[in-house]
């Protein structure tokens, strides 16, 4: 694979992406605004044997992009994950709060892949990988930045394919995962009174990391991790009006923790303190998820025997 340059490499899945890819020999690039947190897993990466580079930027800022290919002179696959959130009520949330999220998220992706396409075309080949999110398929209350955010992202991964048709050798990606335990929800800001959390069930983000390290040796246009993600899509299809009675609840049980807190930015703005930058958010991985879906599955199912009759 040569050299990956993953941006959001601080935090989250990133952090756990650029760990995998550095037991593969490869050379890697580690971007975020972060430079504390970034040292951090730089030294990681290190110890595993992986020759690193370091750039702070925050992918709001086009030309700080740049750097990333100037590290090494190339970059053959390019994995973007950054991504900040924002908790609340959409009248609740400050206009400037919602914007930043939109920018951050959708045109700091928009940004990436430009100095990242680019260079693939200089080079005639190169794999683009977007980390994408099953909120980019459904929809949920309280997160409407993010949501938009990652449904808009969806819609750009799918242009660039098209428009990459006649250089076969480059490749546009989307991983999209279901909750998984990472800081994003503990450091997103927050209008909603209690702290966010994933809804089980919760996967790894080495889970997420190893599907994207495939995807990288493989391309892929869109993989999709988490066992209830295509039963909660079904729901949200086929029967919009029950998910639309059902997910507001379920969100406020199973979304938002009980710890309450004051209106905040979080990192909106700004990068968390380091000590909140790491790979887990530290929750437990659960199945009730999946029985929820599987009981909005059933209560789909039920109202269509219901209608045929």
């Amino acid at each position: 694979m040569g050299v990956v340059a993953v941006t959001g490499a601080s935090s989250g899945v990133g952090r756990a992406t650029v760990l995998a890819f550095a037991r593969t020999g490869v050379r890697l690039i580690l971007v975020s605004r972060s430079e504390p947190a970034l040292r951090e897993v730089a030294a990681e990466c290190r110890a595993l044997g992986a020759t690193v580079r370091v750039v702070v930027a925050d992918v709001i800022h086009a030309e700080a992009l740049t750097a990333v290919v100037d590290s090494f002179g190339r970059v053959d696959v390019w994995v973007h994950t950054a991504a900040v959130m924002a908790y609340g009520r959409f009248e609740d949330v400050p206009a400037d709060v919602f914007d930043r999220v939109v920018t951050t998220d959708l045109l700091g992706a928009a940004n990436v892949a430009r100095v990242a396409l680019a260079c693939f075309r200089r080079q005639g080949s190169g794999t683009l990988i977007f980390g994408g999110s099953l909120l980019g398929t459904v929809v949920t209350p309280y997160t409407s930045s993010y949501v938009t955010s990652k449904w808009g992202l969806r819609a750009l991964v799918r242009a660039l394919r098209l428009e990459t048709r006649d250089a076969p050798d480059i490749h546009v990606c989307l991983v999209s995962p279901g909750a998984v335990d990472t800081p994003i929800y503990r450091n997103a800001a927050n209008f909603a009174g209690r702290i966010g959390r994933p809804p089980p069930p919760i996967d790894s983000p080495e889970k997420v990391a190893a599907a994207i390290v495939r995807c990288a040796r493989r391309p892929r246009g869109t993989v999709t991790v988490g066992l209830a993600n295509r039963l909660i899509q079904f729901g949200f299809v086929a029967t919009p009006a029950l998910y639309d009675v059902l997910v507001g609840p379920l969100m406020r049980v199973a979304g938002l923790s009980r710890e309450r807190v004051g209106p905040h930015d979080g990192n909106v703005f700004v990068p968390a303190p380091p000590g909140a930058e790491a790979v887990r958010g530290g929750r437990k991985r659960s199945w009730a998820g999946a029985a929820v879906a599987g009981v909005t599955l059933a209560g789909v199912l039920s109202v269509r025997r219901r209608t045929k009759r």
